[in-house]
């Protein structure tokens, strides 16, 4: 015989099968009792969920006679009589099913209530079963709408429909509407249990987990996954964790925990090696950052609720390591963790190479850990607590006491500012002019200011402590805090940086030039640099360097 698919062959037949709907079966199980049911009905719910087959079962509800062939609508339709068997079947005529991806038009629905005047041929009531609702055009559902308020007593509209929002409220208010909802990872791995013990296979329960959380909720999805994970069976007879995570292209969670251990210590180099490792391992960049993502979740929700720990939808091992990081880490942390994450998986998704993009994602991450907590500082702003760092008295006007770090003094002539920060250390590097401060920038690879200093900044006065300058208004706003805040770390003596608008001299990068200008000058009335030029012509003295011995 044909294979056929587990979806195909595990569908539901009755409401008894329907699995996770209980509110649905319920409701539908009044109406029926009482005898109240509903002319038009409306299932709404994601792909694979069961609304076709719902459908299809109200169907069969609605026209089941029984074994004995007298009996009447039930919510227990016995599966064997004609009207039941025919509509498993799909050749029921008067169960009519439309696909409206396929018939779109309003003519498509004109010939459909062209027939619903007549009365059924065999079935106690016609059925309407119009599959993917919400893709017929306005003019079609215009066309629907008095013939569903007030169709034939023995005619039913039963609608389905992924996009609920693309549904015409007009439509909305004529049906009896039921959202079927996702199915939770439990539910889900328990019910493919149960269809695995039917077909004599046996799976590992984090396997089962696996497809189950794969599947979104999603029966079908779930099933079609299941019938793959069958088809990867090794020699060893069962359905493997290790197996499904390959089949779905999921990271080795050891590796995960390794990574994730080194984004959180700051060890970019760990990091990186392990990232190479999964990638070389056949791992997906951007499915890599998806598993982060999920496990930077899961912390958090056992941070906020312990009891999350106990999800089955993750391994011992994730809960573990989940427990571990969630009594460690703060929920900032995890926060600041998570927005980074997911602000490199969109980066990475349209990076020109998705590996370069990862690795300078985790690089970024990995630096973030080491910045301090943001409540923490806000915590020691309120509470003035930077305080004993002023330079002034702090009852003194124009303290810098309980503002920012960095503080503004404006004159009529002169803005003077100055860095508060802790008391200075002693035995640094001591500075005996303007060009010994500027080469410390140099030296601790603050290029920006070091190119500031050169080109921007022209001494106005120099004294030990205290340096006046007249800059250039192209600088940041910033500029003259981090001087003073540098030269202050650097030395161990504290520096006012006053911003004059004196008349000042020149810029040391114009005095290095007039330097080299007079330099090279003097090269050429060198009698040996003077004959080498003249014999030749086309040659040009551009820079001279000294040869060390």
């Amino acid at each position: 015989m044909q294979y056929r698919v587990l979806a195909r062959k595990y569908r539901p037949q009755n409401f008894a099968d329907l699995v996770g709907q209980d509110v649905l079966v319920r409701t539908l199980g009044n109406a029926f009792a009482s005898g109240r049911i509903a002319h038009a009905f409306l299932l709404t719910g994601i792909r694979g969920i069961g609304k076709t087959t719902t459908a299809r079962i109200i169907a069969k509800a609605l026209n089941c006679i029984g074994v004995d062939g007298k009996g009447n609508g039930t919510i227990d339709p016995c599966g064997v009589c004609s009207n039941c068997t025919m509509i498993t079947e799909g050749r029921h005529i008067d169960v009519i099913e439309m696909d409206a991806a396929s018939n779109t038009g309003v003519d498509d629905i004109r010939g459909l209530i062209a027939t619903v005047q007549y009365a059924p041929t065999s079935a106690r009531n016609k059925v309407y079963i119009i599959d993917e609702v919400h893709m017929l055009s306005n003019s079609a559902f215009n066309a629907l709408l008095k013939t569903l308020e007030e169709p034939p007593d023995n005619v039913k509209f039963i609608f389905a429909t992924t996009e609920i929002r693309k549904i015409p409220v007009t439509i909305l208010s004529r049906c009896q509407r039921f959202d079927l909802k996702r199915l939770d990872t439990e539910l889900l791995a328990s019910h493919l249990k149960n269809i695995l013990a039917k077909e004599n296979v046996q799976a590992e329960e984090e396997a089962l987990a696996l497809i189950a959380d794969a599947g979104e909720g999603s029966v079908r999805d779930a099933l079609s996954l299941l019938d793959q994970a069958i088809a990867h069976i090794g020699e060893e007879g069962l359905i493997l964790a290790a197996n499904v995570r390959n089949m779905l292209g999921m990271n080795d969670k050891s590796q995960l925990f390794a990574l994730l251990e080194g984004l959180f210590s700051g060890d970019i180099a760990n990091v990186l090696q392990e990232f190479r490792k999964i990638y070389a391992a056949g791992g997906d960049p951007l499915m890599l950052l998806q598993d982060l993502l999920a496990l930077i979740h899961f912390i958090s929700r056992i941070k906020i609720t312990p009891s999350a720990a106990n999800d089955v939808a993750f391994s011992q091992n994730e809960r573990q390591f989940g427990e571990e990081k969630a009594e460690k880490l703060s929920i900032v942390l995890l926060t600041k963790f998570w927005q980074m994450l997911l602000k490199g998986l969109q980066e990475a998704r349209i990076a020109p190479d998705p590996v370069a993009a990862v690795e300078m994602i985790l690089i970024r991450i990995a630096h973030m850990s080491d910045l301090p907590d943001p409540t923490d500082l806000i915590r020691k702003l309120k509470n003035n607590e930077f305080a004993s760092q002023s330079p002034s008295n702090p009852s003194s006007p124009g303290s810098p006491v309980g503002r920012s770090p960095v503080s503004l003094i404006t004159t009529n002539q002169t803005v003077i500012a100055s860095h508060t920060i802790a008391e200075p250390i002693a035995g640094r590097q001591a500075i005996a002019d303007f060009e010994s401060a500027v080469a410390l920038f140099k030296q601790n690879r603050e290029i920006i200011l070091h190119n500031h200093l050169m080109r921007e900044a022209r001494l106005v006065s120099f004294s030990q402590g205290k340096i006046e300058l007249n800059i250039s208004s192209q600088v940041s706003g910033d500029f003259v805090g981090r001087i003073g805040k540098l030269l202050t770390e650097w030395t161990g003596e504290r520096w006012l940086i006053v911003l004059s608008q004196e008349n000042a001299g020149k810029s040391l990068y114009e005095i290095e030039l007039e330097l080299a200008a007079k330099e090279l000058d003097n090269a050429k009335s060198n009698p040996i640099v003077a004959s080498i030029l003249e014999k030749f012509p086309d040659a040009k003295l551009t820079k001279i360097t000294t040869r060390s011995k």
